[in-house]
């Protein structure tokens, strides 16, 4: 299986899969040097397992992280960082029911058509619970870019969505409601939502949104390495992401060029942002900013009919312990990402200018 890795300089390698004995990564490419604040990585892997609420998925991990390389007395050595998260709760029995069934818009089908075998406890390697490797990774290249702020939030669940910009919003109420929406009004509504559409053993998706400040200007490769084309790779590369786009978006392809033109200001900034701070696919100093559509979680407790392994029409019903909506937990994941593309881009612009 390839396309395990992610990145060029600052690259990160995961394995493992939900329902094995651990899963893990190495961190290729952290600069020496730097201070790590170990409460600080955790707290970010606390932002993503699963149990944090009711309104997510009830299975219950610590998701400690162990290192095992690249750190000494607390200080990052310019080696491979290697590191693992056990997983302490499984459940197999759980999905039993579908060892030879294929779940709707799952990668049961897909996974089994390319490599002949799956492994069906919770997905295996195509879980979401890979992801925590990326927190992982995440926190580390956001302690090297201390200097920059990535908040990640949710702004919308389904139809209920902000209607604000982000500059009016203030990050510091995101992590003070289980959906991590900064309008807390606006909150309460998701969680109802997410509420409802939990009891009837369906799910729903939403889109988050992320602003990266304190960036400098030029970063990114002109042509194929654009720094939006990167960053797009790695939020799609998020399990059930089904859309990003930055800046205007697509509401910028119903402007006119003369109003959707940022104009500049004498140091070189710009009175608006619709370019969502990167033009010609490199930083221009200005805030960047990106929306991440994320569909419903696929495994539903409804029966559905879809087929086995041998081609039959078969009923099924999801079991387990599912998400009912995956938006609350991927924020930290999207900052992560995010993280490892800022980080990845710093150093080739080190690299390029040494």
């Amino acid at each position: 299986m390839a396309g395990n890795s992610f990145g060029k300089l600052f690259k990160l390698t995961t394995f493992g899969e939900s329902h094995g004995e651990a899963i893990g990564g190495v961190i290729d490419g952290c600069p020496a040097g730097i201070k790590l604040d170990f409460e600080l990585i955790q707290l970010e892997m606390d932002r993503r397992k699963p149990g944090q609420s009711k309104i997510v998925t009830q299975r219950k991990e610590p998701d400690t992280v162990e290192f095992y390389s690249g750190i000494f007395e607390g200080t990052t050595t310019g080696t491979p960082i290697g590191f693992v998260i056990k997983n302490t709760n499984q459940k197999s029995k759980d999905y039993s029911h579908i060892k030879d069934v294929y779940r709707p818009s799952h990668a049961d089908y897909t996974y089994d058509k390319k490599y002949g075998v799956r492994d069906y406890r919770g997905g295996g390697r195509s879980s979401a619970r890979e992801t925590a490797c990326r927190v992982v990774a995440g926190a580390i290249a956001k302690q090297f870019l201390s200097t920059l702020k990535i908040n990640a939030f949710t702004s919308a669940v389904g139809t209920i969505s902000l209607d604000k910009p982000y500059q009016d919003l203030d990050f510091n109420n995101i992590e003070t409601n289980v959906v991590r929406c900064p309008d807390p009004v606006i909150a309460e509504k998701m969680i109802a939502r997410i509420g409802e559409v939990k009891k009837q053993g369906d799910t729903i998706g939403g889109v988050i949104t992320c602003v990266i400040q304190n960036v400098p200007a030029g970063l990114g490769e002109p042509v194929f390495d654009k720094l939006h084309a990167e960053l797009g790779k790695a939020m799609l590369s998020i399990n059930a992401v089904k859309g990003f786009e930055y800046g205007s978006g697509f509401e910028g392809s119903k402007m006119l060029g003369s109003a959707h033109n940022d104009r500049f200001n004498e140091d070189g900034s710009t009175q608006t942002n619709r370019s969502g701070g990167v033009q010609g696919g490199i930083s221009n100093g200005m805030d960047i900013y990106f929306n991440v559509a994320f569909k419903p979680v696929a495994t539903t407790l409804q029966k559905q009919d879809t087929i086995n392994s041998t081609g039959e029409t078969v009923e099924m019903q999801g079991k387990g312990r599912h998400d009912p909506c995956v938006v609350p937990r991927a924020v930290p994941i999207v900052e992560a990402m995010a993280a490892l593309v800022i980080a990845d881009y710093t150093l080739l612009r080190k690299q390029e200018t040494n």
